[in-house]
């Protein structure tokens, strides 16, 4: 007799299907998350790579072009600051942009099954 028909197959996959849609919640709060948290981990540190931010920070009492009298310190001084104070401000920019996408992650299956719920009610 054959093992593997039409009525077979079609039971596995319902199966299947139905303990996909149960464990996607599970999935999505736990590993997804981490996952997404650890790549938005990793672009926040390249955008901070890209920007030199703690380069700027830990050379800002370093005079710039070697040139160490007083008025070559104080412009030092006073032009890495200026970088450190725009550096910092776009990485807080992109800081609140990561914060907002991982709010978006945590809130879109929420959403999403209330919308669903609402359109089915009308």
């Amino acid at each position: 007799m054959f093992q593997h028909n039409f009525l077979t197959y079609s039971g596995k996959i319902i199966i299947s299907l139905f303990l996909e849609i149960i464990y996607f919640p599970i999935w999505w709060y736990s590993v997804g998350f981490f996952r997404f948290f650890g790549n938005v981990r990793l672009f926040l540190r390249g955008q901070e790579r890209s920007l030199g931010f703690l380069v700027w920070a830990k050379n800002i009492f370093v005079p710039m072009y070697g040139q160490s009298d007083f008025a070559g310190r104080i412009i030092s001084f006073f032009m890495r600051l200026v970088q450190i104070i725009i550096r910092g401000f776009v990485l807080l920019l992109w800081i609140i942009i990561c914060l907002v996408a991982l709010i978006i992650w945590l809130a879109l299956p929420i959403f999403l099954t209330l919308a669903l719920f609402f359109q089915i009610l009308k």
